[in-house]
């Protein structure tokens, strides 16, 4: 089966918006994701780049190693079985459930 996707699930920006934070494991650094943003555009704002391509969840490009915290997945890329592992997150779209997420950068 082949399956294309031209926009992500309109879910993918629906839910609770809410502040949280992001730190760094390897690179070090914390940062507060604001509700208006996503993880990807927070962290550009301070000089930390996640190489992304639809931005929309679809295509796998900003997919990023999860080492603690509790994602609230928004994506349609993981499978649910991976969704279920938590140790993946699509910073471009997917946000957080916990006060603090610590991701694999």
């Amino acid at each position: 089966m082949h399956l294309e996707y031209f926009a992500a699930d309109p879910a993918s920006l629906a839910g609770p918006r809410e502040r949280f934070k992001v730190r760094l494991a390897r690179t070090g650094g914390e940062y507060v994701i604001p509700p208006e943003k996503s993880i990807v555009h927070a962290l550009a704002e301070h000089g930390v780049q996640i190489e992304t391509s639809c931005e929309q969840g679809v295509c796998g490009t900003c997919l990023t190693g999860l080492l603690e915290g509790s994602p609230d997945h928004r994506d349609v890329f993981l499978t649910d079985e991976e969704k279920s592992a938590g140790d993946k997150i699509m910073p471009c779209v997917s946000r957080s459930r916990s006060e603090l997420l610590v991701l694999d950068l």
